[in-house]
This record gives structure tokens, sequence and C-alpha cells, in this order.
């Protein structure tokens, strides 16, 4: 028996052992020498390094991608998708926490959401290289991370691709049908200030249709990247505007707590998690990367967009909780005088920087909605995929025009599965990528998933526990 077939027989008997990916995509592994056909490499499956499988396939050369995007418009669709409305919450999440305390917890929900999003995208490049794929959704990632994996993972992959898939789509599209009821509630407050008249918040809501149909029918993200950075330049100038107004007559440090008792921190992380968290958008993005190489690393997209949101997220936080202490509101917009012109501007800027933030989240539900029909609908793709975007923006803002009241149960849903989708699974699947290749020193990746698993736990129980104590004030009152 050549050395050759004696390699080949010892990948079949680890394959099945293992169950990992069919053995004759593993043969791939293993190049033959042209003159006598013997393996140049002796690859052991289970242990096989990420760049040492791309001396046969290198999934980022493959890629073939119509419109890719490059390093800087995936820097600026992330910061878009990170720098939402939630932003505006951070003083009353430093009220929980304290000065000294929201700075250091601002930080660890930052590192937690980041390395979360870091693991799944990793996972991803380890496995495209095993499947001999280009590109893979989230569910997708999930799917080949547990069928492939342990026994304990085997026959969950369907499962958990299911909850994904479904638990993104309800949370986005619900999202989106929130920021249309934002967008109006601004613009209506403005123009009832000038026109002294009550304006029907349903009117104003139904008056955004057409734009946002207009917004959705831009077809891929390459084309989507100016109007983020167009949001991104409306919520930077708000935010100046609203530090001018928060840095006014500002009190002394002394008078706020550096600390506040620890049994408060989880109503922090509740706030904050959610407003930083951004995993839906993480997959799409790498998917339609130039480079998709570079989204991670030390200098990765990915660290750089998180490193900035982060300062912004603990600047606002800071200086709102000095300047309102305990009476800051939910938005803190809320707290500037709603009678003068600049506090008007930011309603109107955060408006439209809203507006130009629905067609990112919106192209989670358009990526998933429309790899579940495109394989039915073979004749006419394109008119087919742009009549499914105008019924989804629509159901969307009927939504909202039905239910105007609809935030606190999509915070509900957002608290349940953002915990679950954005830091549970993601450690799921790497346990299940690195099942056998171990965990390093003193299973060291183990501990740091014990910690995580916590933190997304406490973040489920007490991001659904407030959720649930607003929709009881809301029908309370």
């Amino acid at each position: 028996m050549s050395h050759y077939q004696k390699v080949k027989k010892k990948v079949r008997k680890m394959v099945n052992e293992y169950a990992g990916p069919p053995a004759q995509e593993l043969e791939t592994f293993l190049p033959k020498d042209a003159k006598n056909g013997t393996s140049k490499y002796k690859i052991t499956p289970a242990k096989t390094d990420l760049e040492t499988a791309q001396v046969a396939f290198d999934p980022f050369k493959e890629r073939d991608c119509e419109h890719p995007t490059t390093d800087g418009e995936t820097l600026t669709h992330l910061l878009k998708a990170s720098l939402g409305t939630g932003i505006l919450a951070m003083p009353i999440a430093f009220s929980y926490a304290g000065l000294a305390g929201g700075i250091i917890a601002t930080i660890l929900t930052a590192l937690i959401c980041t390395h979360c999003a870091y693991v799944l995208v990793k996972c991803a490049h380890t496995l495209y290289v095993r499947t001999k794929s280009t590109a893979m959704t989230f569910a997708e990632v999930a799917t080949v991370a547990l069928d492939n994996g342990p026994k304990w993972g085997r026959g969950w992959g369907k499962f958990i691709s299911n909850c994904i898939t479904y638990g993104l789509f309800v949370t986005y599209f619900g999202t989106c049908a929130v920021y249309t009821v934002i967008i109006a509630t601004n613009f209506q407050q403005v123009l009832e200030h000038y026109t002294g008249s009550a304006i029907n918040l349903r009117l104003m809501i139904a008056l955004l249709l057409v734009p946002l149909i207009l917004l959705s029918w831009i077809p891929n993200l390459k084309y989507l990247a100016p109007v983020s950075m167009v949001a991104n330049v409306f919520m930077c100038v708000g935010l100046g505007i609203t530090f001018y107004y928060l840095v006014t007559d500002m009190p002394a440090l002394s008078e706020r707590p550096l600390f506040v008792s620890l049994t408060n921190w989880p109503s922090f992380f509740a706030i904050v998690i959610f407003a930083m968290e951004a995993i839906g958008v993480v997959m799409p993005l790498e998917n339609q990367m130039k480079t998709p190489q570079n989204f991670i690393g030390i200098c990765g997209v990915l660290n750089q967009g998180m490193g900035g949101v982060t300062l912004i997220y603990i600047l606002l936080g800071f200086l709102g909780y000095i300047r309102y202490g305990d009476e800051a509101l939910g938005s803190i917009t809320l707290n500037l005088p709603v009678e003068e012109i600049p506090a008007q501007a930011v309603k109107i800027l955060i408006a439209l920087a809203v507006y130009c933030t629905f067609g990112l989240q919106f192209y989670v539900c358009l990526d998933i909605a429309w790899i579940g029909i495109r394989d039915k609908f073979k004749k006419r793709p394109t008119l087919v995929n742009y009549t499914m975007r105008t019924i989804l923006v629509t159901a969307a803002v009927l939504l909202a025009v039905a239910v105007p009241t609809i935030g606190p149960f999509i915070g509900l849903i957002g608290a349940f599965c953002f915990s679950i989708l954005g830091l549970l699974i993601p450690i799921v699947i790497e346990l299940a990528t690195y099942w056998e290749q171990g965990f390093g020193k003193f299973n060291w990746i183990i501990w740091k998933n014990v910690f995580v698993c916590f933190f997304g736990i406490v973040a489920l129980v007490f991001g659904s526990k407030s959720s649930i104590e607003d929709i009881i004030k809301l029908y309370t009152e």
C-alpha cells in the first residue's frame, strides 16, 4: 500500500469517527505529486491549521461577489449599525453604574460583544476552508459547525439554524417598524411646535411609506454605503449639538457618584448590550467584503468600528449623567429644551439619521427573505426581488401604523433574541468548530466561554425584565 493510500485510509477513518466533512472533500486537502501521486502534506483533519489548509483552497481568493465593498465602506456600515438610537439612552444607563462604574461596564460590554462577533467570523473562516465555501450566513455557520462537530451537537444544526433565521428576521423587522415610529415622532414634535396644532402620529408614519420603499430599493451594500455615510454625518452633527447642551452649565463631578450599588448594574448591561449589539449585520457585511480577511484582526474593521463606537458611548453617557444625573430620560434628546432651535435641529437630524439607518437594518430582513425564496423564482428574479422589498417595507409601516406603541414589545423580543443570538450561540459555534483541536492551555477558552455565557444569561433575564416592566407601565398609564 502506497503512502498516499495509507493517508487516505487514515483520513476516512477519522471522518467516520468524528463526523467531519465527507472524505471526498477532505481528500482535496492532500494535493498529489504530479509524477508519482504521493501526498506532499501529511494533514490530520481535526487539527488542520487554517493557513495550512489554504494551500489547497483559499476562500478569500475564490470569493466571487458582484458588488464587493471596501474596508472603508464596511467600516461605515458597521459604525451605522452600532450607532443607533440606543446611544441616546447612555446617560440613564450611567445612572445605574455611576461615573467610573459606567466607563468600566461600557468597556466590558463592548469587549464581550466585539469578541462574540469576532468568534463568529473566525469560525466562519475556518469552516469556509473545511467545506470549500466562500461565504456563509450566520445560520449556515451554526449548521455546519454543529452537524460536522462533536456528537453532542449533531442533529441540532437545523434547529439552531431556524432559531437564528427567525430570531434575526423578527427582531430586525420589528426594529425597522420602531424606526418608522421614531422618525415620525421626531418630525411630529417639530411640526406641532411650529403649527401649534396636533398632528396624528399614524398619519405621519403612513407618509413615510414611499420614502422608505425607495430606500429599500437600493440593491446592495455597495450602493448603500453612501447612505450610511450620510446617516453617520447626521448622527454626528446631532450628537455634537447635544454635547454642546451637556457641557453648558455642567455641575461639578463631585455631585455624581463614581459607583452605585452592584445590584443596579444588570439594568446598565440590559440597556447597553441592546444598544451596541449588531450581530445580525456581521455576516452580511463580511460576505460582501472585497477583502473579508480584514474584517477581523487586531487592527481589523471590527475592532476599529467597535473601538470608535465605545468611545462615543462612554463620552455621551459620562457627560449626560454629569449634566442631568438621575433626571436623565430614556432618550437624552427629551431633556433638551424643545423651544430652542438647536434642540429642534437635533430632533430633525436624529430622525434623518434613523431614516438612513433603516436601509441597513432592513437589509438583514431582505437578505434572509431572499435566500428563503430565490430558488423558487428563477424567472425574472429582479422583479420578484423588488416586489419582495416593497411588500416587506409596506408590512413594517402598516405594523407601525397599527401599533405605534410597539417599542416595548420589540424591546422584549430584542432582549430575548440578542442575548441568545449575539452572546450565547457564537460560543456554542466556537466550541463545536474547535472541539477536536482543543481549547488552549488550561482550557482557557472553556473558562472564557463560561464567563460569556453567564454574562449573556444576566442580559437575557434583566433585559427581558426591563422590557416587561415597560410594557406594564405603558398599559397601566
